[in-house]
């Protein structure tokens, strides 16, 4: 055995296996901490824009030909960089007389703790935003911009943590893995690299210090990381990915349980163009349209004709084929400029999701009068539903308008505990729900989500959040509504055993973790998911709830996480 094999261990968020040698993305440049003060002002800021519209004109350029995931990340980048509300901050900073790249990482830093306080939509803007003043500081210095350096043969990346713009445009060819030191499991490095079908670790203490060019081994569904593999080592990865392909060859076809209890996998969407694309795949229709992003980045609130026009494309897409559409999720967290409510003390628990719409109900009634004219015409199978509901109130006052316009089928979502603890009440009101587990475990465990340091809080196994789960399964059971679950949680083959064993006929996520969860399901009855579901919930901890599972699980579920 090699002297420097050693065993590292992190968060495993994309499935797979990968042996490459290891390249290191170095760190972005930092603002020097003796630069000379600023002493024209006026110079400096100029400067600035004209970097900053470097920058911006690069990200578009790049966005121009990349791929349908990669384009909007690199737009949103691209559109930060081209703020005037960031460059006027960068001037605040030059005033008072720091050098400029120093300014422009001191009003980046306070824009981002806006945006983190802000949670949400809005959180997560935060790396893009990062990744513009790193860009902005290295061309500010005479260096070139940061990034994932020319792969020159099939590597394993491992960075302290990886800009959505950088993810987004990688290889699958040449990027054979991605570990991270930092990030979370709800990360957009996460996220992406589950999107692209990249083996992903993150939470990967030590990796930074591996020399460059070491042999790496990992498992994306574990965690597991092992330097300097050894023959052995590469003989069972490669035993074990062959074993992941064979349990996935026949995963087709609607998803149900060994003994035939339906579970219906549904694909998550934001655009006209994530319809199209999905539709055509092996689905059975769409469990969340993320309806907000006709919304943001506009100065006026998009018209009823664009709003019907673009409803219209994504249900025709899908054909007879579910489409449950959640009306905007906007206000505090995601903010738009066209619905100021104004300061909160406290914005990532104030006036946002069905709050929003209780406030500017001309905003949620134009919105259900567009989809109920695109369902009017198009006849599809169409369910709406409200986001951040909290009461029996709420979800009755939001049953109303929507059963007033004539659609046909309306739900919540549950992402707030009160509204888990209460799912009775609340499914009395409704005809189905949604659980939102990546914000419910934030709210249950009062951790944010993308903050890497708490990952073990966010952990979806956690038996906390797991009670609060079954807690809202009760109540659609009691009231006869189906209670199904969106979230990177449903994406989890062993973990999706356990939501059916509670009561949840439905998974949504991205359409890449479809054949492994299609393929768990098929290997047990529902009876072992629900005694899985009890052991889970009886665990001292995450760990030892999924470890209590995979026991219990058939051992062909190890090859596929």
């Amino acid at each position: 055995m090699s002297e420097l094999r050693r065993l590292l261990t992190g968060i495993g968020v994309s499935p797979g296996t990968a042996v490459g040698p290891l390249v290191i993305v170095s760190p972005p440049p930092l603002a020097p901490a003796d630069e000379a003060p600023t002493t024209d002002p006026e110079a400096a800021a100029v400067k600035v824009r004209e970097t900053l519209a470097a920058v911006a004109a690069g990200l578009t350029a790049k966005a121009a030909v990349a791929d349908a995931h990669a384009k909007p990340i690199l737009e949103a980048g691209a559109m930060m960089a081209s703020d005037p509300g960031l460059a006027i901050a960068i001037d605040g900073k030059l005033q008072a007389g720091k050098g400029i790249t120093n300014a422009v990482t001191a009003a980046v830093e306070e824009y981002c703790a806006m945006f983190e306080s802000l949670g949400g939509y809005m959180a997560e803007r935060v790396t893009d935003l990062k990744d513009v003043r790193d860009r902005t500081v290295a061309r500010l210095l005479g260096q070139p911009e940061p990034g994932v350096p020319e792969l020159s043969e099939p590597s394993i990346l491992a960075a302290h943590d990886l800009a959505p713009a950088e993810t987004a445009t990688l290889n699958v060819e040449t990027c054979l893995g991605i570990i991270t030191a930092a990030g979370g499991p709800t990360s957009h490095t996460a996220i992406l690299a589950a999107q692209l079908g990249i083996p992903a670790v993150v939470q990967a203490a030590g990796i930074l210090e591996v020399p460059l060019s070491t042999i790496v081994a990992f498992d994306g569904g574990v965690g597991e990381i092992i330097v300097d593999p050894t023959d052995d080592d590469k003989v069972q990865l490669a035993e074990r990915k062959a074993r992941r392909a064979k349990a996935l060859a026949g995963g087709t076809g609607k998803g149900a349980t060994k003994d035939g209890h339906p579970v219906a996998l549904l694909v998550n969407i934001g655009t006209a163009d994530d319809a199209r694309k999905a539709a055509v795949k092996d689905v059975e229709g769409v469990g969340l349209f993320r309806s907000e992003f006709l919304f943001l980045d506009r100065e006026t609130a998009p018209t009823v004709a664009e709003q019907t026009a673009t409803y219209i494309e994504v249900f025709e897409a899908f054909g007879d084929r579910r489409v449950v559409i959640r009306t905007l999720d906007a206000g505090a967290d995601k903010p738009l400029a066209f619905a100021d409510l104004g300061h909160e003390d406290n914005p990532a628990l104030g006036r946002r999701g069905i709050r929003l719409g209780a406030i500017r109900t001309d905003l949620l009634d134009d919105q259900l009068e567009a989809l109920a004219a695109a369902y009017k015409a198009t006849g599809a199978d169409v369910r709406v539903m409200a986001p951040m509901i909290a009461t029996r109130q709420e979800a009755r006052w939001f049953a109303e308008k929507v059963r007033a316009v004539g659609l046909p089928k309306v739900g919540v979502m549950i992402e707030v505990p009160a509204a888990a603890l209460r799912a009775f009440d609340v499914l009395s009101e409704v005809d189905f729900a949604s659980l939102g587990t990546n914000d419910l475990g934030q709210y249950t465990m009062a951790a944010d989500r993308m903050q890497g340091e708490l990952a073990t809080l966010l952990d979806p196994w956690q038996p906390a959040l797991l009670d609060i789960i079954a807690y809202a399964c009760d109540g659609g059971a009691r009231t006869g509504h189906p209670v199904g679950v969106c979230g990177e949680a449903g994406g989890d083959p062993a973990l999706a055993l356990v939501l059916v064993g509670m009561g949840s006929p439905a998974c949504r996520w991205h359409r890449a973790r479809f054949p492994a969860v299609r393929t768990a399901l098929s290997l047990h009855d529902l009876v072992r998911c629900q005694q899985m579901a009890a052991a889970a919930r009886a665990a001292q901890g995450p760990v030892e709830a999924k470890r209590i599972v995979l026991e219990m699980a058939d051992k062909i579920l190890l090859d596929l996480l």
